[in-house]
């Protein structure tokens, strides 16, 4: 088993690697250009339209949630642990640094994020129960010309998010939920697994319109009540915020090889600030992986690229957002580098735990602990909708998604009380190949994804024009 192990570490740390993180930036960069830079120009606008009015209803066009709920349910997929844990271990191995690589890391993804969903809505279809399907497998299925390697390259898609809404969408999100409870609380990790998994079965057996309700509630509470408890802690340590910035820029782009002082003492070089700053950040918005446009093809819309812009939003939320407050409450407490009572680095969540209760106390790392959960728990009802999704592509059977939904609400009482490294280590592996037909998609698809964003771009420049008359 532990030979086995190490293949699959192995296999992972490639899947991940230099290469992987190139292509993925890359390809955001590329579509950045391509649009000419129009989802950063039209990132405010979108923003406004995420929380109007309008954005919750759904009279306008065909879907299954409105445009709010589908945005919010691809966000409780992408805002998990690796808000909380993710970020602290970035700046750990990677330095401060690696907080400004998240960032460029996040920018270029908000154009690739924008691309994936566009392109979802407009070649999603309708099943036999009258539900939107969408996603890059039907992208691919239904956007390109040759069918049969087509075929292979939607298969291989839809295969790798079944296998990866096990792992880092199910498992792996539970165990991070009993691991913090029964730290804070003392709660038995079987308690912790019986009832994460009854709640979770009732929940996604109502389907998307169930998941989406719980969603467009949990996710901006969640969001909200980190976010403020974050700015107490950031701003408790005012006096730290300068140093904590300038040793963030600096050792993001080759100042220093070794955060002092308030950082504590952290070497990194960097390319080290890089490759954890890009492949954290990747890993928590999933901007190129395409899991996101799963969830974006059940909007109610009239207009794909509309859609596209409001889902774009989550990757600015997800990372410029709730992972700065995660970072920039470390960097300003003066605790990255250091060690706990029994000499042993702080990493992790026991980092952001500590930099909580630094200024909180025990209610501190309350605070993180319930972070943990909510954003956990979020994740786990996303990605069992996208899995569902996949697997109803690849088996065109209802009678297997009701049972699939069975099956992973038993594997988080699995993942709540076992460690289960070699199963996180499969599903990581497949989450990071999800990204290899998606990003074909795009790069194929990309000249029509530009055509169809200009042509959108004049009708919101004449919408400007008549509120500028009025």
């Amino acid at each position: 088993m532990e030979k086995l192990q190490e293949i699959l570490d192995s296999v992972s740390n490639f899947v991940w690697g230099p290469v992987m993180l190139v292509l993925l930036v890359g390809t955001g960069i590329f579509l950045t250009i391509r649009l000419r830079f129009l989802p950063w120009r039209n990132l405010p606008s979108a923003l406004k339209m995420v929380f109007s009015p309008e954005s919750r209803k759904t009279d306008k066009g065909e879907g299954d949630i409105s445009p709010f709920s589908a945005l919010m349910t691809a966000l409780a997929g992408t805002i998990g642990t690796g808000n909380i844990v993710g970020v602290a271990t970035a700046m750990i191995t990677g330095g401060p640094g690696a907080l400004v690589w998240m960032w460029i890391a996040a920018a270029f993804g908000i154009s690739t994020k924008y691309a994936e969903c566009t392109l979802a809505i407009k070649y999603r279809e309708t099943n036999s129960k009258g539900e939107m399907c969408g996603g890059p497998m039907y992208t691919i299925k239904n956007a390109f010309k040759h069918k049969k390697p087509a075929i292979v390259l939607a298969g291989a898609f839809a295969v790798f998010t079944v296998l990866a809404s096990f792992g880092i969408g199910n498992m792996s999100q539970a165990n991070s939920i009993s691991s913090s409870l029964n730290d804070t609380f003392s709660i038995p990790n079987w308690i912790t697994g019986v009832v994460l998994a009854i709640l979770t079965g009732v929940i996604i057996f109502g389907g998307i319109k169930s998941i989406s309700k719980v969603s467009s509630v949990l996710v901006p509470v969640m969001a909200v009540f980190y976010i403020v408890f974050g700015l107490i802690v950031i701003f408790s340590n005012y006096k730290n915020i300068p140093a904590g910035l300038g040793t963030i820029w600096s050792m993001a782009f080759g100042g220093k090889a070794v955060a002092g002082g308030i950082a504590g003492t952290i070497t990194a070089s960097v390319m080290d600030s890089i490759r954890y700053g890009v492949s954290r950040g990747v890993f928590s918005n999933e901007a190129g992986l395409g899991s996101a446009a799963i969830t974006a093809s059940s909007v109610t819309t009239d207009s794909h690229v509309k859609q596209g812009y409001i889902n774009m939003c989550g990757t600015f939320i997800d990372t410029i957002i709730v992972c700065s407050i995660t970072g920039l409450a470390i960097a300003s407490s003066g605790l990255l580098g250091t060690t706990d009572a029994n000499g042993k680095l702080l990493d992790g969540a026991s980092l952001t735990l500590a930099a909580f209760e630094s200024v909180l106390g025990k209610p501190g790392a309350i605070v993180v602990s319930i972070g943990i959960l909510l954003f956990a728990w979020s994740t786990i009802l996303g990605w069992e909708y996208q899995g569902e999704k996949a697997l109803e592509f690849l088996f065109k059977n209802r009678t297997i998604c009701y049972i699939y939904r069975i099956v992973f609400a038993v594997m988080v009482y699995f993942g709540s009380v076992a460690a289960l490294d070699i199963a996180w280590s499969f599903s990581d592996i497949a989450n990071g190949l999800m990204a290899i037909p998606n990003l074909i998609c795009l790069l194929a698809l990309s000249g029509k994804l530009a055509k169809d964003t200009k042509a959108y771009q004049k009708v919101l420049n004449e919408e400007k024009a008549k509120k500028t008359k009025s």
